[in-house]
């Protein structure tokens, strides 16, 4: 297997020696105060910052696979409250996209292809019967939007998050770079102003 850490150090001392560093030159704090969570898809590395016209350091990102909020208290809404409290964040956006992969993901398939890669059965069958629930760990969605959607209900519904946080939720197209709405924040918290308020 061909790895590209030399050639990123390479690369690496150049950029720096060369300060081309500076143009990057921002703070911690989002200038635009607002978190995205996004996918790791390498589609939308530079295009969905381009298509939002985010520059660095207008926000921040947080990316995973499907852009998905998993688990109430893990990491992925963790990084969203220290971007909400600590890096004076207060608008949030959850953006999936077409053709994700996440969509396509068949945990049994993958679970094959750890074996492929040297994972031994025994390790696979220990994690599969110890209580936790491997294959659904695992397992992809089938609707982007519903995905999405869910992310925005339980990152909006969150104990911890301030319920006037707007959170919005859209689809990007990764070829094109348009959005898709799918759930104003700031809408909803009008519809929404009795119980915002509490």
């Amino acid at each position: 297997m061909k790895s590209s850490l030399n050639e990123i150090l390479s690369f690496n001392e150049s950029f720096v020696e060369s300060k081309q560093y500076e143009s990057y030159i921002t703070s911690k704090f989002p200038d635009k105060k607002s978190v995205i969570l996004t996918c790791m898809d390498t589609r939308l590395v530079e295009l969905l910052p381009k298509a939002m016209n985010m520059r660095n350091g207008d926000v921040k990102i947080v990316k995973n696979a499907g852009a998905q909020v998993s688990h109430p208290f893990g990491s992925i809404m963790r990084s969203i409250l220290v971007a909400v409290y600590e890096l004076k964040a207060d608008e949030v956006f959850v953006i999936g996209h077409h053709d994700c992969g996440m969509s396509a993901v068949d945990p049994d398939v993958m679970i094959g292809h750890m074996s492929e890669r040297g994972i031994n059965d025994d390790i696979i069958n220990t994690v599969k019967y110890s209580g936790f629930d491997l294959v659904e760990w695992l397992r992809g969605f089938g609707d982007v939007s519903q995905s999405v959607l869910k992310s925005v209900d339980l990152i909006r519904n969150h104990p911890l998050m301030p319920k006037m946080t707007p959170v919005h939720g859209l689809v990007i197209d990764p070829n094109t770079g348009k959005l898709e709405l799918l759930a104003d924040g700031n809408s909803y918290l009008k519809d929404n102003s009795t119980e915002a308020t509490v």
